[in-house]
This record gives structure tokens, C-alpha cells and sequence, in this order.
């Protein structure tokens, strides 16, 4: 079993840069910013809140169209804010620390079965 932390500081920086690239971003939204804030987040989590943010500002800008043709031209000027984001860290939460101690703690017993089971001699 292999145990894949969550990522650290700089991860999180290069995870929403990645995933904010192709992304219509107000000026509001800082991926820095976000990274600070998702501490504990694994990077399908930190996807799913870049996803989800973006879901809800499609949602918003063409919720408010009155046809067809007014949705097209909301979706042109469509920006991804600050507020989505926040929205969407409110429905994307990360790993307890309870349950990432319970992964790491098996991660550990199982290396040390395995290291033990490396010392039992072949049978002859």
C-alpha cells in the first residue's frame, strides 16, 4: 500500500494554476489565495472545487437569461469569482485529519508486516 499525503503548499499552487488555466477568472480570484485555503485538500478535491466553481457561475450568469440567445450572450462575458469559489469550498471538503491519521497509521502497520514478512526465512 502506497499512502499519498495530501499536497503541500506549492502543490496546491501548481494544482489550481493547472486546473484555472483554461478558466474565465475575475480579478478577484487568486489561485495563491485558494491554495492557502484548501489545506488538507487532495488534488481531486481541489479539482472538484475548481470544477464546481465553475458550475455555479454558468449557472448563475445563464439562471438570469431570458431566451435562448440571451444565454449565448451571458456565456461570452461569463467570469469565474471569488464567490464561487468560496461557495464551492463550502461543498468540497477535504479528508478529516481523523481519517488521514486512521490512512496513515495503516499505511505504517502495513509497511511494518511487510518489512517483517521480508525477514521469515524461504522455506528450504
Amino acid at each position: 500500500m502506497l499512502l499519498v499525503p495530501p499536497p503541500d503548499l506549492e502543490a496546491r499552487k501548481q494544482i489550481f494554476r493547472i486546473h484555472t488555466k483554461k478558466t474565465p477568472l475575475a480579478e478577484d480570484v487568486k489561485p495563491d489565495e485558494l491554495a492557502r485555503k484548501t489545506e488538507g485538500y487532495t488534488g481531486a478535491d481541489i479539482a472538484s472545487i475548481c470544477n464546481t466553481a465553475v458550475m455555479l457561475s454558468i449557472k448563475e450568469h445563464i439562471g438570469k437569461a431570458k431566451d435562448p440567445e440571451d444565454a449565448k450572450k451571458r456565456a461570452k462575458g461569463l467570469k469565474v469569482a471569488k464567490r464561487h469559489y468560496d461557495e464551492a469550498m463550502q461543498k468540497v471538503k477535504p479528508i478529516s485529519s481523523q481519517e488521514l491519521r486512521m490512512y496513515e497509521r495503516f499505511s505504517q502497520q502495513f509497511a511494518d508486516t511487510k518489512a517483517g514478512l521480508q525477514k521469515v526465512p524461504a522455506p528450504a
